[in-house]
Protein backbone atom coordinates (compact mmCIF):
# COMPACT_ATOMS: atom_id res chain seq x y z
CA UNK A 1 0.00 0.00 0.00
CA UNK A 2 1.33 3.41 -0.96
CA UNK A 3 0.55 6.74 0.66
CA UNK A 4 -1.07 7.95 -2.57
CA UNK A 5 -2.96 4.88 -3.75
CA UNK A 6 -5.90 6.02 -5.87
CA UNK A 7 -4.62 9.62 -6.03
CA UNK A 8 -3.85 11.66 -9.14
CA UNK A 9 -0.88 14.03 -9.33
CA UNK A 10 0.43 16.67 -11.71
CA UNK A 11 4.13 17.51 -11.85
CA UNK A 12 5.19 20.46 -14.00
CA UNK A 13 8.79 20.64 -15.11
CA UNK A 14 8.66 16.87 -14.79
CA UNK A 15 11.09 15.86 -17.51
CA UNK A 16 14.30 16.19 -15.48
CA UNK A 17 15.88 16.99 -12.14
CA UNK A 18 13.60 17.62 -9.17
CA UNK A 19 10.45 17.24 -11.27
CA UNK A 20 11.47 13.85 -12.63
CA UNK A 21 12.43 12.58 -9.17
CA UNK A 22 9.13 13.78 -7.73
CA UNK A 23 7.05 12.22 -10.51
CA UNK A 24 8.75 8.89 -9.90
CA UNK A 25 8.31 9.24 -6.13
CA UNK A 26 4.59 10.03 -6.48
CA UNK A 27 4.16 6.97 -8.71
CA UNK A 28 6.11 4.81 -6.28
CA UNK A 29 3.56 5.78 -3.61
CA UNK A 30 0.71 4.70 -5.87
CA UNK A 31 -0.39 7.93 -7.59
CA UNK A 32 -1.26 8.22 -11.25
CA UNK A 33 1.10 10.93 -12.49
CA UNK A 34 0.71 13.51 -15.24
CA UNK A 35 4.09 14.88 -16.29
CA UNK A 36 4.10 18.34 -17.88
CA UNK A 37 7.05 19.98 -19.58
CA UNK A 38 8.15 21.81 -22.72
CA UNK A 39 10.67 19.00 -23.38
CA UNK A 40 8.53 16.31 -25.00
CA UNK A 41 11.34 13.83 -25.58
CA UNK A 42 12.49 13.70 -21.99
CA UNK A 43 8.97 14.02 -20.64
CA UNK A 44 7.80 10.99 -22.60
CA UNK A 45 10.84 9.10 -21.31
CA UNK A 46 9.85 9.79 -17.70
CA UNK A 47 6.28 8.65 -18.41
CA UNK A 48 7.63 5.41 -19.89
CA UNK A 49 9.92 4.95 -16.91
CA UNK A 50 6.95 5.21 -14.56
CA UNK A 51 4.89 2.83 -16.70
CA UNK A 52 7.74 0.32 -16.97
CA UNK A 53 7.89 0.25 -13.16
CA UNK A 54 4.19 -0.63 -13.02
CA UNK A 55 2.79 2.85 -12.48
CA UNK A 56 0.31 4.96 -14.41
CA UNK A 57 1.62 8.03 -16.20
CA UNK A 58 0.75 10.48 -18.94
CA UNK A 59 2.90 13.18 -20.53
CA UNK A 60 1.33 16.45 -21.63
CA UNK A 61 3.47 19.02 -23.46
CA UNK A 62 2.98 22.25 -21.51
CA UNK A 63 4.46 25.73 -21.33
CA UNK A 64 3.28 26.96 -17.94
CA UNK A 65 3.68 30.58 -19.05
CA UNK A 66 0.77 29.99 -21.47
CA UNK A 67 -2.48 29.85 -19.51
CA UNK A 68 -4.28 27.91 -22.25
CA UNK A 69 -1.59 25.21 -22.02
CA UNK A 70 -2.15 24.90 -18.27
CA UNK A 71 -5.91 24.76 -18.70
CA UNK A 72 -5.46 21.97 -21.25
CA UNK A 73 -3.04 20.13 -18.93
CA UNK A 74 -5.57 20.04 -16.10
CA UNK A 75 -8.40 19.06 -18.46
CA UNK A 76 -6.31 16.19 -19.87
CA UNK A 77 -5.57 15.06 -16.32
CA UNK A 78 -9.24 14.96 -15.38
CA UNK A 79 -10.17 13.19 -18.62
CA UNK A 80 -7.44 10.56 -18.22
CA UNK A 81 -7.68 9.80 -14.51
CA UNK A 82 -10.98 11.21 -13.28
CA UNK A 83 -9.76 13.84 -10.84
CA UNK A 84 -6.86 15.69 -9.28
CA UNK A 85 -5.51 15.33 -5.75
CA UNK A 86 -1.85 16.42 -5.75
CA UNK A 87 0.18 18.98 -7.66
CA UNK A 88 3.84 19.90 -7.67
CA UNK A 89 4.11 23.20 -9.54
CA UNK A 90 7.80 22.96 -10.25
CA UNK A 91 8.54 24.30 -13.74
CA UNK A 92 11.07 27.11 -13.65
CA UNK A 93 13.90 28.93 -15.37
CA UNK A 94 16.92 30.63 -13.87
CA UNK A 95 17.07 33.55 -16.29
CA UNK A 96 20.26 35.35 -17.28
CA UNK A 97 22.46 36.63 -14.42
CA UNK A 98 23.05 40.39 -14.44
CA UNK A 99 23.05 43.30 -11.99
CA UNK A 100 19.56 44.69 -11.47
CA UNK A 101 19.90 47.70 -13.86
CA UNK A 102 21.28 45.39 -16.56
CA UNK A 103 18.50 42.80 -16.34
CA UNK A 104 16.74 43.08 -19.71
CA UNK A 105 13.01 43.48 -20.05
CA UNK A 106 12.84 40.19 -21.95
CA UNK A 107 14.77 38.35 -19.23
CA UNK A 108 12.59 39.84 -16.50
CA UNK A 109 9.35 39.09 -18.35
CA UNK A 110 10.24 35.48 -19.21
CA UNK A 111 11.50 34.64 -15.72
CA UNK A 112 8.43 36.08 -14.02
CA UNK A 113 6.10 34.51 -16.61
CA UNK A 114 7.41 30.99 -16.01
CA UNK A 115 8.37 31.04 -12.34
CA UNK A 116 5.60 33.15 -10.83
CA UNK A 117 2.75 33.60 -13.29
CA UNK A 118 3.11 29.93 -14.22
CA UNK A 119 2.60 28.86 -10.60
CA UNK A 120 -0.42 31.16 -10.29
CA UNK A 121 -1.86 29.78 -13.53
CA UNK A 122 -1.39 26.20 -12.33
CA UNK A 123 -3.19 26.88 -9.06
CA UNK A 124 -5.88 28.84 -10.89
CA UNK A 125 -6.82 25.70 -12.82
CA UNK A 126 -5.94 23.04 -10.22
CA UNK A 127 -7.76 24.36 -7.17
CA UNK A 128 -11.32 24.27 -8.56
CA UNK A 129 -10.94 20.53 -9.12
CA UNK A 130 -9.78 19.99 -5.53
CA UNK A 131 -12.46 22.01 -3.73
CA UNK A 132 -14.94 19.15 -3.47
CA UNK A 133 -12.38 16.38 -2.80
CA UNK A 134 -9.48 18.00 -0.94
CA UNK A 135 -5.91 18.01 -2.09
CA UNK A 136 -2.34 19.10 -1.57
CA UNK A 137 -0.30 21.53 -3.65
CA UNK A 138 3.42 22.16 -3.38
CA UNK A 139 4.96 25.08 -5.27
CA UNK A 140 8.66 25.04 -6.01
CA UNK A 141 10.25 28.20 -4.66
CA UNK A 142 13.95 28.29 -3.71
CA UNK A 143 16.26 29.61 -1.06
CA UNK A 144 16.12 32.60 -3.44
CA UNK A 145 12.56 32.98 -2.16
CA UNK A 146 13.95 33.47 1.36
CA UNK A 147 17.16 35.45 0.83
CA UNK A 148 18.62 37.64 -1.91
CA UNK A 149 21.28 36.78 -4.46
CA UNK A 150 23.20 39.53 -6.28
CA UNK A 151 22.83 39.35 -10.04
CA UNK A 152 19.59 37.36 -9.98
CA UNK A 153 16.95 40.05 -9.51
CA UNK A 154 14.28 38.46 -11.72
CA UNK A 155 14.79 34.97 -10.31
CA UNK A 156 14.82 36.17 -6.69
CA UNK A 157 11.73 38.32 -7.24
CA UNK A 158 9.88 35.43 -8.85
CA UNK A 159 10.70 33.00 -6.05
CA UNK A 160 9.83 35.48 -3.29
CA UNK A 161 6.55 35.89 -5.17
CA UNK A 162 5.96 32.13 -5.13
CA UNK A 163 6.33 32.06 -1.35
CA UNK A 164 3.83 34.91 -0.94
CA UNK A 165 1.40 33.38 -3.41
CA UNK A 166 1.64 30.05 -1.59
CA UNK A 167 0.77 31.63 1.77
CA UNK A 168 -2.17 33.51 0.29
CA UNK A 169 -3.69 30.46 -1.42
CA UNK A 170 -3.15 28.40 1.73
CA UNK A 171 -5.21 30.86 3.78
CA UNK A 172 -7.91 31.07 1.13
CA UNK A 173 -8.46 27.30 1.02
CA UNK A 174 -7.50 26.17 4.52
CA UNK A 175 -11.10 25.26 5.31
CA UNK A 176 -11.74 23.66 1.93
CA UNK A 177 -9.45 20.71 2.60
CA UNK A 178 -6.70 22.00 0.30
CA UNK A 179 -3.21 22.41 1.72
CA UNK A 180 -0.79 24.67 -0.14
CA UNK A 181 2.91 24.70 0.72
CA UNK A 182 6.21 25.56 -0.93
CA UNK A 183 9.54 23.81 -1.01
CA UNK A 184 12.69 25.93 -1.07
CA UNK A 185 15.64 23.92 -2.40
CA UNK A 186 19.22 24.98 -1.85
CA UNK A 187 22.00 24.15 -4.30
CA UNK A 188 20.79 20.96 -5.98
CA UNK A 189 22.69 18.94 -8.57
CA UNK A 190 20.40 19.57 -11.55
CA UNK A 191 20.60 20.76 -15.16
CA UNK A 192 19.87 24.29 -13.92
CA UNK A 193 22.97 24.32 -11.70
CA UNK A 194 25.04 22.83 -14.50
CA UNK A 195 23.89 25.61 -16.82
CA UNK A 196 24.70 28.17 -14.15
CA UNK A 197 28.25 26.85 -13.71
CA UNK A 198 28.67 26.17 -17.45
CA UNK A 199 30.54 22.98 -16.68
CA UNK A 200 33.29 24.87 -14.87
CA UNK A 201 34.66 22.73 -12.03
CA UNK A 202 35.87 25.75 -10.06
CA UNK A 203 32.45 27.40 -10.28
CA UNK A 204 30.81 24.17 -9.10
CA UNK A 205 33.28 23.98 -6.22
CA UNK A 206 32.40 27.56 -5.25
CA UNK A 207 28.73 26.59 -5.09
CA UNK A 208 29.49 23.53 -2.96
CA UNK A 209 31.50 25.76 -0.63
CA UNK A 210 28.34 27.76 0.12
CA UNK A 211 26.64 24.66 1.53
CA UNK A 212 27.42 24.02 5.23
CA UNK A 213 27.00 20.26 4.69
CA UNK A 214 29.81 20.38 2.11
CA UNK A 215 27.92 19.03 -0.91
CA UNK A 216 25.07 19.77 -3.29
CA UNK A 217 21.68 18.28 -2.58
CA UNK A 218 20.13 15.67 -4.85
CA UNK A 219 16.81 15.84 -6.69
CA UNK A 220 15.64 12.80 -4.73
CA UNK A 221 16.10 14.68 -1.45
CA UNK A 222 13.78 17.44 -2.65
CA UNK A 223 11.31 14.87 -3.97
CA UNK A 224 11.21 13.28 -0.52
CA UNK A 225 10.29 16.65 0.99
CA UNK A 226 7.54 17.22 -1.57
CA UNK A 227 6.10 13.75 -0.97
CA UNK A 228 6.05 14.42 2.78
CA UNK A 229 4.29 17.77 2.33
CA UNK A 230 1.60 16.00 0.28
CA UNK A 231 1.34 13.01 2.59
CA UNK A 232 -1.03 12.16 5.46
CA UNK A 233 1.93 12.87 7.76
CA UNK A 234 1.67 16.59 6.99
CA UNK A 235 -2.06 17.18 7.34
CA UNK A 236 -1.56 20.10 9.77
CA UNK A 237 1.00 21.81 7.52
CA UNK A 238 -0.18 24.54 5.18
CA UNK A 239 1.14 27.94 4.13
CA UNK A 240 4.67 26.80 4.93
CA UNK A 241 7.84 27.37 2.92
CA UNK A 242 9.98 24.32 3.70
CA UNK A 243 13.68 25.05 3.28
CA UNK A 244 15.71 22.03 2.15
CA UNK A 245 19.15 23.52 1.72
CA UNK A 246 21.89 21.78 3.69
CA UNK A 247 21.94 24.65 6.17
CA UNK A 248 22.50 27.48 3.66
CA UNK A 249 20.07 30.01 5.13
CA UNK A 250 20.88 29.05 8.74
CA UNK A 251 24.17 30.91 8.60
Amino acid sequence: MGAFDGKVAIVTGGSAGIGRSTAIAFAREGAAVVIADIDSTRGEEVAREVADAGGRALFVATDVSVDADVERLVARTIDAFGGLDLAFNNAGVEGTPAPTPECTLDNWARTIAVNLTGVWSCMRHEIPHMVNRGGAIVNCASIAGIVGFPGLSAYVASKHGVVGLTKTAALEYAQAGIRVNAVCPGVIDTDMVQRFTQGDAAAAADLVATEPVGRMGTPDEIADAVVWLCSPGATFVTGHALVVDGGFVAR
